[in-house]
């Protein structure tokens, strides 16, 4: 297992220059009080094996007791579902990862997911009741206070609000 390691606002680490090792993480707190914003960026490698990654390191971060335990709950299953459909559906950055970037204001979590893009805008499938996939984005409509996806040259991000409406401007 690989640590992600934190550094101070601004710096950024990575893992090696092997693409398949890349973890790069930032990390701005506007300040030390609890009902302030805090920020993470982690990025992780193209790799279905960073979904229990992503999820162990947002739990931690959200395991302070500042976000309610239901949130925090929310939140790694959403992760995971936002990092997973970005893998399998869509394409690396142009470093080869995916970007995951989270902003807590307890009790509100913000999540999003950057990747490189895919023929299509991800959009939630039709309820079927016997396929073997295709939730993923039902799963994060049904947990999110809101959610959305914005589409740029090279780059999709999918986002969801948790706690809370967010306070994007879309």
């Amino acid at each position: 297992m690989r640590s992600i390691q934190v550094a101070s606002a601004g710096d950024i680490i990575t893992g090696g220059d092997d693409v398949s090792n890349l973890e790069v993480c930032t990390v701005s707190t506007t300040s030390s009080s609890p009902s302030q914003l805090r920020v993470r960026t982690v990025r992780l490698a193209w790799t279905t094996d960073s979904v229990p990654e992503i999820r162990r390191t947002l739990v931690d971060d959200l395991g302070d007791g500042t976000v309610p335990q239901r949130i925090v709950d929310e939140a790694e299953t959403v992760v995971a579902e936002l990092v997973a459909n970005a893998i399998l559906h869509g394409h690396p950055l142009p470093d080869g990862s995916v970007r995951v970037h989270w902003k807590v204001r307890a009790p509100r979590v913000e999540v999003e997911v950057s990747d490189g893009g895919s023929d299509t805008t991800p959009r939630p499938k039709p309820q079927t009741t016997w396929a073997p996939s295709g939730r993923g984005l039902r799963i994060v409509r049904s947990l999110a206070h809101e959610w959305g996806v914005t589409d740029e040259e090279h780059r999709t991000t999918v986002w969801a609000a948790l706690g809370g409406p967010s306070r994007r401007r879309v």
